[in-house]
């Protein structure tokens, strides 16, 4: 039995067939956001992280139907190559990105915290970051990228 969602999707209104069994992050892959991907499919690791109604959250555990009427932003929402998100181009200016698997997760929890807290001390930073995983890079190189990107988004680089 095919439901019909109502979302806002990187700020464009969408209606979606769904069924209601359906995750969010298979909805959200199947409609082309590839940013959105599956790691561990139990909510730990953060790689599924979307922002949705303003919180990060993991659309792994989501059924598609919660998102109903809900404004959802992924990666290709928030900046593009020619003019990256100030995240976007921190993670890359601090090198702190290697095989970038977890990178949409990971910077889009550090743009739900940067949207309601423009100055985040290193610990909020790190608790904000909790919950997702990096095998590759470490996290000194994502902490220091979250924290020049909040000065950028400050003005003050």
């Amino acid at each position: 039995m095919a439901l019909e969602i109502e979302v806002i999707i990187n700020g464009q209104q969408k209606v979606l067939t769904i069924e209601p069994y359906d995750l969010l992050i298979d909805v959200l892959r199947r409609e082309g956001y590839k940013s959105v991907k599956r790691g561990c499919s139990e909510g730990t690791c953060g790689t599924c992280t979307i922002i949705l109604n303003g919180r990060a959250v993991k659309s792994c555990i989501l059924l598609a139907a919660q998102a109903h009427k809900g404004s959802i932003v992924t990666v290709e929402g928030i900046g593009t190559r020619d003019q990256p998100h100030p995240l976007q181009q921190a993670f890359v200016e601090e090198g702190a990105i290697q095989c970038g698997f977890c990178i949409p997760g990971i910077i889009l929890s550090a743009k739900a915290l940067l949207d309601n807290n423009q100055s985040p001390t290193k610990e909020e930073v790190k608790q904000a970051m909790d919950g997702n995983l990096c095998r590759c890079t470490g996290y000194s190189g994502q902490i220091k990228a979250i924290l020049s990107a909040a000065a950028m988004m400050r003005g003050e680089k």
